[in-house]
């Protein structure tokens, strides 16, 4: 039996055991207070007395309070436990173990192919020391047209998710408090990867505020999938990440992220796994990018997910496949941490939720970057993104003709 096994049927025998002994002194108790009130009946009231002083409260209330401990202990315990992998996600202790589903287009090998830190750099629009004396590392400052290529990317995508795709869009609060981040399954696992201002702590995703949206709800069974959208900032202290990718805006403590997700029917998440993860891939080809799909081993699928699609995207500079989105069917295991349930008929049902980055904006800005650097040092602009930003490169200057 595996340790974590042994521990966790350990602590429910001892709460068992506390809620027996709890049971048995208020037994006990009930017992005594009909002793005494016959005894009183009787006109002896000295019994009655040596009755009630037999037993002080204190023991009974001791008695509550292990008990109350020993179902503390437990509930920790199975709040760090992961949600249960659907049987066919492949086995595998790390990403090597992944599997390519699909790929979209051939990597290019671009001669003398720039990273996206050297292009933002030589065109004076990307400044990581200004930011690093700013705020420290794992940050950037974003200037002219390079921020507004960011800023473009974000809102047009919103724009493809809810004028196309079907979500409504949602501007969440950004500081959340703890049950919100339990409920997604961020606490208490990863706390020291967020960020905590007082009471509240800054969101290292959107898919906090917006699956928290039906928490403690028990909602009418819709016919369609519930979905929801955002554009917004994202803070993760990447507390597990020292010394990876320390050059160039792969992984910062602040970036925006467009967020897509659905609550669903049981019966219906499989389908809106696939749909989901479909409207990111058409993010990425509307870019102009390479990319490919990935069914995530058990090793590399996260906490809460039973199943998950990572897209990567190629990297010329980096001459490297770098994850882009991560599309997650976790099933009914944040349904139940937030107790939303379907009504259906009588029958009180979980819902499903799903969530997926629709995409990651800085790292769609370094894939556009890298993919569409010309030899002179130049951006060209995809052509979704041209009405947008008023050019068609970024670093000439040169209006759209």
């Amino acid at each position: 039996m595996a340790p974590q096994s042994a521990i966790l049927l350990a602590l429910d025998n001892a709460r068992r055991e506390a809620i027996a002994t709890e049971e048995a002194s208020q037994a006990r108790k009930n017992a005594r207070a009909k002793a005494v009130g016959q005894a009183k009946a009787r006109g002896d009231h000295v019994e009655a007395q040596r009755l009630l002083d037999e037993v002080g409260a204190s023991i009974e209330g001791a008695v509550t309070e292990v008990r109350v401990r020993q179902e503390t202990e437990l509930t920790g315990a199975l709040s760090i436990l992961p949600n249960i992998l659907d049987a066919d996600v492949p086995e595998g202790r790390d990403e090597t173990a992944n599997l390519v589903v699909h790929q979209h287009g051939n990597p290019a090998d671009l001669p003398n192919a720039k990273q996206h830190f050297e292009l933002g750099e030589a065109l004076g629009l990307m400044d990581f020391a200004t930011a690093t004396r700013l705020s420290g590392s794992r940050f950037v400052v974003l200037k002219g047209q390079l921020a507004r290529l960011e800023r473009a990317l974000g809102q047009w995508m919103l724009g493809l998710h809810t004028d196309t795709h079907g979500y409504t869009e949602v501007n969440p609060p950004l500081l959340v408090n703890a049950p919100t981040l339990y409920g997604t399954g961020q606490l208490p696992k990863f706390e020291e990867d967020l960020f905590k201002s007082g009471d509240h702590y800054l969101i290292p995703t959107a898919e906090v505020p917006l699956t928290n949206l039906v928490a403690d709800q028990v909602i009418p069974e819709p016919l369609e999938p519930l979905r929801f959208s955002a554009l917004t900032p994202c803070f993760r202290s990447e507390a597990g990440s020292a010394g990876r990718d320390t050059r160039g805006m792969l992984r910062q403590h602040q970036f925006s992220k467009v967020e897509m997700v659905s609550i669903t029917r049981p019966e219906d998440s499989d389908a809106e796994h696939e749909r989901m993860t479909r409207c990111a891939e058409a993010v990425l080809t509307a870019l102009g990018l390479t990319w490919r799909r990935i069914f995530l081993c058990a090793g590399d699928t996260g906490f809460g997910a039973a199943r998950t699609y990572d897209l990567e995207v190629w990297l010329p500079g980096q001459k490297a496949w770098r994850e882009i989105s991560s599309c997650s069917n976790c099933r009914d295991f944040q349904a139940r941490r937030m107790k939303t349930r379907f009504k259906r008929g009588k029958e009180m049902v979980f819902a499903h939720t799903l969530n997926g980055s629709g995409v990651a904006v800085g790292r769609a800005l370094i894939a556009v970057m890298e993919t569409h650097q010309q030899r002179d040092g130049t951006i060209l602009v995809p052509e979704v993104l041209r009405t947008w930003m008023g050019t068609d490169k970024v670093g000439s200057g040169a209006a759209i003709s």
